[in-house]
């Protein structure tokens, strides 16, 4: 009885029961002679040579990853190796999403992705991602895995709200040689299906109305650099406000950050916008500062960064308090 008892509890035992579901040792070195493929075929489409080239590393990459996620709890194995394909968990782990981006010669960009269920029994359930972003008239759309508005996942922020989980996607699109995007937009899940989209992003308390959107798409100067992240000390995502410097706001090519920020706010299930974030006043005299240009060739293509983040790498450490420099003689 009490051997029942005992093999009942480590049965059911949570914990346990996660320590089991990873993969074995054949199964990991499976793993790991996969991943070493995906790594030489993902260099290939991210520095390959001529559209024909990378596009046929790109066609190959793709049913290798899937022949890998068939492994048993593949889930459990990270691809850590694959420095440009972006692999983003919520944070419950109940899915993870890997994105990647394809250049062409002309400077434009396609992305391809999938989204990698958690299955308690370790077998694959997949969602392949098929980009529809350049056939779509109005992007302000909710769309499936089979319309995907494509971009680089760069983080995921999950809500909670009236028993049902959200996944805020934070996305980025290189685009075209003019102009770039970031993106956020909503994950849920109808009937085990992945929806993109909704009407999440309200204007409800701005000055001046606008329609709730189900996607918040920022296109601005190629040369230039924007924020947009979630910010966990604020609770609320916090982006750059766009001017044009040509005064031709139309041309998204033209927008660039004026060092102001704007906001969402997740309140009662839907990110309500904030119209100013920060409302220190600038020194009679003084101009707004001057967004400082960022060279492309050091844009990450898995994790996005800001002119600030860049600058704060640039700077020279700060020597610790209360140590002197030596006197030079």
């Amino acid at each position: 009885m009490v051997k029942k008892i005992l093999l009942f509890i480590l049965l059911s035992c949570p914990i346990l029961q996660a320590q089991a579901q990873v993969p074995n040792a054949a199964s990991k070195a499976h793993l790991r002679h996969y991943q070493d493929t995906l790594q030489q075929l993902s260099q290939e489409i991210f520095s390959g040579k001529g559209d024909d080239g990378r596009q046929q590393a790109c066609d190959a990459f793709i049913p290798t990853l899937v022949r890998a996620l068939k492994s048993k709890y593949s889930f459990k194995y990270r691809f850590d190796s694959l420095r440009t394909v972006s692999i983003q968990y919520p944070t419950d782990s109940s899915f993870r999403i890997f994105t990647w981006a394809l250049e062409r010669e002309n400077g434009f960009y396609r992305h391809y992705g999938a989204i990698q269920m958690n299955t308690p029994d370790g077998q694959l359930k997949l969602f392949p991602l098929f980009d529809a972003s350049d056939y779509m008239t109005n992007p302000d759309t909710i769309t499936d895995n089979k319309s995907w508005y494509g971009c680089l996942y760069y983080r995921i922020e999950q809500k909670h709200y009236f028993n049902k989980e959200y996944y805020t996607l934070f996305g980025w699109d290189a685009n075209n040689p003019r102009s770039q995007k970031k993106i956020i937009e909503m994950l849920t899940f109808k009937n085990g299906q992945p929806v993109f989209g909704g009407p999440f992003f309200s204007f409800s308390q701005d000055s001046v109305k606008q329609p709730t959107r189900n996607r918040f798409i920022l296109e601005y100067k190629k040369e230039s650099s924007i924020s947009l992240n979630y910010n966990k000390e604020k609770d609320m995502i916090i982006f750059d406000h766009l001017i044009s410097e040509s005064n031709e706001p139309e041309k998204k090519f033209t927008l660039v950050s004026d060092m102001d920020y704007e906001g969402f706010k997740w309140m009662m299930g839907q990110w309500i916008h904030v119209e100013k974030i920060f409302h220190d006043a600038i020194p009679l005299g003084q101009g707004p500062p001057v967004p400082q240009p960022m060279d492309v060739k050091k844009k990450s293509m898995t994790n996005p960064k800001s002119v600030d983040d860049y600058n704060q790498e640039a700077a020279p450490a700060k020597q610790p308090t209360g140590i002197k420099k030596p006197k030079q003689k």
